[in-house]
C-alpha cells in the first residue's frame, strides 16, 4: 500500500500536499492520529522512521489499519480535487444533473427541472449517452410533477439514447479487442490490413462505423492505428487512416471546440501520420491548427502537448532541409519545460536533438547524450523497447564518429547480448543487420571499399521496411561511410529519391 500512496502523491504538488493535510487536520478527531506522521514518513521515504512509528512486530494490524485509511483518504481528496478543476463541459453536466436531482428531491420542483434541462441539453451536445440516460432516467422518475411534460416524447428520447448507448458500448468492446489484436501484433510481429481488421471487428458487432464515427472514436481508432505503425516503424500502414480523419474534421469543423480532448489527439496523430509518411507540408498545417487551439485553450493541454508539438514541427523542418531551424526548434523547446512537463515528452526531445546532432557529425551529440541520465531498464519500461534501442544505437554511432573505436566495439557487443533475442523475437532483423555491418566496419574500416559491403548497404537503403523515416536516418548512416558523405545530406537525398 505504501507503494500506492507513494504513486498517488505524484499526482500533488506542493500546495494540494498542504491541502491535503489540511483536510486530514479536519477529519482526525482526536489529537493522537499518526496519519499526518504517516505521509510525511512516505514523503521523505525514511525506513528508520517508519520503524520508529510503529512496533512492526507488536502493531502490525494497527499500521496497516493506519495505512489503508490514509491510502483512502487520499483518494477521496483526489477525487474532490478532479472534480473542482475539471471545467469541461461533461462535468458541468454532471454537476447539474446531481444538483437538479437533489432539488426534485426536495421539492423544489420547477429549479430541480430547469437544471435537469440544462444537463440534457448539454449531454445531449457532447454525446454523452452513458451521462443523458441517468438524466433521462430521473425525468422519467420524477416527470409525475411536472404535468406540462410530454411523456410520450420523454419516452421516445430515452429509447433513442438507448439505442445509441448500446451502439457505443458494441464499440467499445470491439475497441477493447482490437487493443488485444494489437498486443498480439506486437509480441509475435505480425502485419495486418489494419483498416480491414477494424472494419471485419466492428462488423462482428453490426457496427457502422459512418454511423459511428465520432470524436471519440476517432481517437480510438487513430489511437490504434500509431500503436500499430510504431510497432512496425512503418507509417505507410496506417495511410488510409489520413483521408477518413480528414474528411471527419472538415465535417464537423463546428464542433472541435465541445470535444477538445479527443479534437488535439486527433490533430496531434494526424500531424504525425503526415510526418511519418513524408507529407512534410500538411503536417505543419495540422501542427499551426494545434498552435491556434491551444493559444485559446486551457493551460493544462498547453502543458501536455507544448513538447510534442515542438518535437514534431522540428521533425518536419528537419527532413525539409532546414536543419538549423530543426535545431534550434528542438533546443527552445527542451528550454520550454516547466516541471509539470512530461519527463516521457522531455525525454523524446532530448534524444531527437542526439539524432539530429549525430547525423550533423556534431561532438556535443555525446554530450547532450549524457543528459539521458535513467537507466536502459527505465528508459525500456517508460519509452519502449524500440526508443531504447535507438538510443543505444545512437550512441555506439557517435563513437564510432568520433573514433572511440574500442568503446563502440563494446558497446555494441553490450546491444547484440542485450537485445538480440528480444528483435529476434519480434522479427526485427533489420536491427540485427544494421548492427552486422556496423560491427564488420569495426573490425576492418577499409570494408567500406568493398563491394559486398557496398552492395549489403544498397540492398538495406532499397529495402520497402526501411522507408521509414527514423529507419532511413540510420541507413543513411552507413550509406555515408561508402561514400564519404555527411549522413544528414545522405538523408535528404534518400528523401528526395523517394520523393521524385
Amino acid at each position: 500500500m505504501t507503494d500506492a500512496i507513494s504513486d498517488l502523491l505524484l499526482l500533488l504538488n506542493s500546495d494540494d500536499k498542504k491541502d491535503f493535510k489540511t483536510f486530514l487536520k479536519r477529519k482526525n478527531k482526536r489529537n493522537d492520529v499518526k496519519n499526518i506522521r504517516l505521509l510525511e514518513i512516505i514523503e521523505t521515504d525514511d525506513i528508520n522512521r517508519l520503524k520508529k512509528l510503529y512496533n512492526p512486530t507488536k502493531n502490525r494490524n494497527a499500521y496497516h489499519a493506519l495505512r489503508k485509511r490514509l491510502h483512502e483518504n487520499l483518494v477521496f481528496f483526489l477525487s474532490n480535487k478532479v472534480f473542482e478543476r475539471d471545467n469541461s463541459e461533461a462535468h458541468e453536466a454532471l454537476r447539474l444533473l446531481v444538483v437538479g436531482r437533489f432539488l426534485l428531491e426536495s421539492q423544489f420542483i420547477k429549479i430541480g427541472f430547469k437544471c435537469l434541462q440544462r444537463a440534457e441539453d448539454k449531454a445531449l451536445l457532447l454525446e454523452q449517452f452513458s451521462l443523458l440516460n441517468e438524466i433521462l432516467q430521473t425525468r422519467l422518475q420524477y416527470a409525475y410533477l411536472d404535468p406540462s411534460v410530454n411523456l410520450e416524447l420523454l419516452v421516445d428520447r430515452f429509447a433513442e439514447n438507448q439505442r445509441k448507448l448500446q451502439q457505443e458500448a458494441k464499440f467499445q468492446i470491439a475497441y477493447a479487442l482490437l487493443r488485444r489484436e494489437l498486443q498480439d501484433i506486437h509480441l509475435k510481429a505480425k502485419i495486418v490490413d489494419l483498416n480491414k481488421l477494424i472494419l471485419d471487428t466492428l462488423g462482428k458487432y453490426s457496427i457502422s462505423l459512418d454511423d459511428l464515427l465520432s470524436f471519440k472514436s476517432l481517437y480510438q481508432l487513430l489511437y490504434i492505428a500509431n500503436e500499430y505503425a510504431a510497432i512496425h516503424q512503418n507509417y505507410a500502414l496506417v495511410r488510409s487512416f489520413l483521408k477518413t480523419a480528414a474528411n471527419f474534421l472538415f465535417n464537423h469543423h463546428e464542433q472541435a471546440p465541445r470535444y477538445l480532448f479527443y479534437y488535439l489527439h486527433i490533430l496531434y496523430y494526424l500531424a504525425n501520420f503526415n510526418l511519418r509518411n513524408g507529407f512534410f507540408q500538411e503536417s505543419l498545417r495540422y501542427l499551426e491548427r494545434m498552435d491556434v487551439v491551444l493559444s485559446q485553450g486551457s493551460s493544462v493541454f498547453r502543458v501536455q502537448f507544448q513538447l510534442r508539438c515542438q518535437l514534431l514541427k522540428a521533425l518536419n523542418f528537419h527532413y525539409l532541409g532546414e536543419g538549423a531551424q530543426g535545431l534550434a526548434l528542438l533546443k527552445e523547446g527542451i528550454k520550454q519545460a516547466v516541471p509539470k512537463s512530461s519527463e516521457l515528452d522531455l525525454s523524446d526531445l532530448q534524444l531527437c536533438l542526439v539524432m539530429f546532432l549525430t547525423q550533423f557529425r556534431d561532438k556535443t551529440a555525446l554530450v547532450e547524450l549524457q543528459k539521458l541520465t535513467r537507466t536502459d531498464a527505465w528508459y525500456e519500461k517508460k519509452m519502449g523497447m524500440l526508443w531504447t534501442i535507438r538510443k543505444s544505437l545512437l550512441e555506439i554511432l557517435i563513437h564510432i564518429q568520433f573514433d572511440h573505436i574500442d568503446l563502440a566495439t563494446s558497446k555494441l557487443k553490450s546491444f547484440v547480448r542485450r537485445y538480440k533475442k528480444y528483435l529476434m523475437s519480434v522479427n526485427e532483423n533489420r536491427v540485427i543487420d544494421f548492427a552486422k555491418l556496423v560491427e564488420k566496419y569495426l573490425l576492418n574500416p577499409t570494408v567500406i571499399q568493398g563491394k559486398s559491403f557496398r552492395a549489403a548497404v544498397d540492398a538495406m537503403v532499397n529495402q520497402k521496411e526501411n522507408k521509414d523515416l527514423f529507419v532511413k536516418g540510420f541507413v543513411a548512416w552507413l550509406k555515408a561511410l561508402v561514400v564519404s558523405g555527411s549522413p544528414y545530406q545522405v538523408l535528404l537525398d534518400l528523401i528526395k529519391e523517394e520523393g521524385s
